[in-house]
């Protein structure tokens, strides 16, 4: 048995470690199949639970540091919420009781509307009354919506999608270049916060418009935003923004303009259009794309935008009608004080009328202002009741808000001879009483006729026609310089006014406005009634705070002076220094330049309108030769032609007649004698003490009347009458022509004119 198990022969296999069993064959560590399997089952089977023992102890270390942070990062959250609930305690701490919050009153409008309720401007703190977001172009709301706070009506008045995406702009971009404040933080910080970038301010600010969320509905808080948020220009909220750049309400704005207004939100004053249009317009155009992105408008109506820009309107405040806003202003207090809610103004101007001033005092401006030394006009229009109809303050209000037509004082020239010959005719003088036009000599003050040329013997209707300064001067001392200035200041006049004999030739100060309705009573037949330019004032839902209540002017001059002035001041349209005024309505006026021509003037009227014109410079240089019967006489002219155009003629107040001979009695000539006694003057209208009556002159033997055919001080040369009297050279009368007048101290006027 052993030697069989020993013969067998195990088939052997080079390179194949051997074992021999019982039998002989020699059998390979692999041809076992169940021991051998088992023994290498063992070893892999060790190798691969050391290698999963490595991987789950890596996984179980990954495991642990994930979780070690995320444990952390909870506890950081923990206390991070902890230290913001403490911050936003701290903070909100400091506020009032949130049940005494409150909207605050958004600053009242003063809307300031014509005759015919065309708007003039829109004055207080906000520039433009309020707009429902009902009433408004539906554009400027979806603008503002799609640039500003695309999530609007989604959050809850903070958006932590947008916080956060600003968040991660500022700090990859390494500075502040978003913010993630929404509509309603926008709102909270400008009713109730200072723009201070502080933690607290921040802190107030979400919990103010968190408050403002639950009290309000969206479209609510974003018409209150729309109608409080500066749009740069001095204009806050959307209706003075709309009219400030576009000359329109926000009623009336298109889609391209839409998209400029909500542009500036980002920075007002850097991208008002007044300043850099272009700037403006680069964004407008982002806000186009995000309103097409946003879904607010489709393709065609985005490519129409791009192709149609807005266009700003000229310069806000060129309108002449400013210079009435101001003046409107300046009355307000005195008459509602403290003005506490939206108010509705309406004047007495009326706008078509105002627009017609300003386009002939510029028009006359433009076309001759270089060649004639001018650079400012002025001009004034008054009806019979005083209202005022248009006031031009200057050339272009943009470029100077000085109102020189209420607050520029300048002399008025013969402009005021008026109130002379007015003063004369009161002490009983006519327009047929005589005078010697001749050089003159009072104390050292010569006062010469334009052009040096005197006419001899004419009627003060002539003199006053021709403006002849050597005629006023004897009148002045006539009556006195007292007596002049208290008919000045009877009619209108509020200027102080200086009483000495230079009077006579318009030396004294005064504005255009106040010459202007010191004329009205001429006009109207001789009252003097409240200049005023504000018919009633009234709250917006009606309630009425102020209605002028102008009852009937006092007489300040009686009628027959009425009509024997506008007798003769109807001379100076027809055939005096103001013939280029004429046109197809009886009217009469005065022209008037000073010295140097540095102020030109004309006013005239009709027995319906009273329009007094100015030229000059407002540093007082000389113009070219330009008088009262040029450029003044012309813009009265263009003025009243078109204010009367419709209207039925009336004739002037008043009426007077010749003497019916061809002769002039010159009953009143002041003789030449020293020692003849000046005339008594009669009281004028509006005096209290009586006088005595006129002591009756001797009488002179009469020569024919010379009619007021040609024109003098208005600054045209005088044509010969015939060569007989056109440059008269008489004696020089003695100082006391037409009587001693008072000593009395020199002014510095009297200096000035060699008096």
């Amino acid at each position: 048995m052993a030697n069989r198990r020993d013969s067998r022969i195990e088939p052997s296999f080079e390179g194949s470690p051997r074992a021999k069993s019982s039998d002989g064959f020699s059998v390979s560590e692999e041809d076992r199949v169940v021991p051998g399997s088992r023994k290498a089952s063992k070893g892999k089977s060790a190798k691969a639970k050391s290698r999963s023992r490595g991987r789950s102890a890596s996984r179980r270390g990954l495991v642990g540091i994930f979780g070690r942070l995320l444990y952390w990062c909870f506890v950081l959250c923990i206390w991070g919420g902890i230290a913001v609930a403490g911050i936003v305690v701290y903070y909100g701490a400091k506020m009032p009781a949130a049940t005494t919050w409150s909207i605050p009153d958004r600053a009242p409008n003063i809307k300031i509307v014509s005759v015919d309720g065309g708007l003039i401007a829109n004055r207080g703190m906000s520039g433009g009354e309020a707009v429902g977001l009902h009433e408004m172009s539906p554009y400027i709301p979806q603008a503002v919506v799609a640039i500003e706070d695309r999530r609007f009506y989604s959050h809850f008045g903070i958006d932590p999608i947008g916080l956060s995406r600003a968040m991660v702009t500022n700090l990859l971009g390494g500075h502040f270049s978003q913010g993630g404040s929404t509509l309603t933080q926008q709102l909270a910080k400008n009713l109730f916060l200072t723009p201070d970038r502080t933690l607290e301010r921040k802190v107030q600010e979400v919990l103010l418009a968190l408050w403002l969320e639950h009290k309000h509905s969206k479209d609510q808080i974003l018409e209150m935003y729309l109608n409080r948020v500066y749009f740069g220009s001095g204009a806050y909220g959307v209706e003075a923004a709309s009219r400030r750049y576009f000359g329109k309400s926000a009623r009336d704005v298109s889609l391209s303009e839409a998209a400029l207004l909500a542009g500036l939100l980002k920075a007002p004053s850097r991208l008002s259009p007044a300043r850099d249009p272009k700037a403006a317009e680069e964004r407008a155009q982002l806000v186009l794309a995000a309103m097409r992105e946003e879904g607010k408008i489709s393709d065609k109506e985005y490519k129409v935008a791009l192709s149609a820009p807005a266009t700003r309107s000229p310069s806000y405040w060129t309108g002449s009608e400013n210079y009435v806003a101001d003046t409107v202003m300046e009355e307000l207090p005195d008459l509602i004080g403290d003005v506490r809610g939206d108010i509705i103004i309406d004047t007495t101007v009326d706008l078509t009328l105002q627009k017609l001033a300003e386009q002939s005092i510029r028009r006359l401006i433009d076309e001759s202002g270089k060649k004639l030394n001018v650079t400012q006009g002025a001009l004034v229009s008054i009806d019979d009741s005083g209202a005022v109809r248009a006031m031009v303050g200057g050339y272009d209000y943009s470029t100077s808000q000085f109102d020189r037509a209420s607050e520029a004082r300048r002399q008025p020239g013969s402009a005021f001879k008026p109130f002379v010959y007015m003063a004369a005719l009161e002490a009983g003088r006519t327009p047929d009483s005589v005078r010697n036009d001749a050089p003159i000599k009072i104390g050292k003050w010569t006062p010469d006729n334009y052009g040096g040329k005197y006419y001899g013997k004419v009627t003060l209707a002539t003199a006053l026609a021709k403006s002849l300064n050597s005629v006023a001067a004897q009148l002045t001392m006539e009556v006195g310089p007292d007596a002049v200035v208290e008919a000045a200041h009877r009619m209108g006049i509020q200027s102080d006014l200086q009483a000495n004999t230079s009077i006579a030739l318009g030396t004294s100060e005064v504005t255009p406005l106040e010459l202007t309705s010191a004329y009205v009573p001429f006009a109207n037949g001789g009252y003097k009634p409240d200049i005023h330019f504000i018919r009633r004032i009234t709250t917006a839902d009606g309630k009425v705070l102020y209605n002028d209540s102008s009852g009937s002017a006092p007489r300040v001059l009686k009628a027959d002076i009425v009509g024997m002035m506008n007798s003769m001041m109807t001379g100076t349209v027809e055939v005096g220094t103001a013939k280029k005024a004429a046109f197809n309505w009886p009217s009469a006026g005065k022209t008037g330049t000073s010295q140097n021509s540095r102020d030109a003037w004309f006013v005239g009227y009709t027995a319906n309108l009273t329009t007094g014109v100015w030229f000059g410079n407002d540093d007082g240089s000389p113009m070219k030769k330009v008088t009262g019967g040029a450029l003044p006489a012309q813009a009265w002219h263009e003025f009243m032609v078109a204010a009367h155009e419709g209207v039925p003629v009336r004739p002037l107040p008043g009426t007077w007649k010749s003497t019916p001979s061809d002769t002039i009695v010159p009953d009143e000539i002041p003789s030449a004698d020293a020692s003849q006694p000046p005339p008594v003057p009669q009281a004028p209208v509006g005096r209290s003490a009586p006088v005595a009556a006129q002591a009756p002159a001797p009488a002179k033997p009469a020569r024919t009347a010379q009619p007021a055919e040609t024109v003098d001080a208005g600054g045209f040369d005088m044509p010969g009458d015939g060569g007989a009297t056109a440059s008269i050279k008489h004696p020089v009368p003695p100082g006391d022509v037409g009587g001693r007048t008072r000593k009395r101290q020199t002014s510095i006027l009297d200096i000035l004119g060699g008096g």
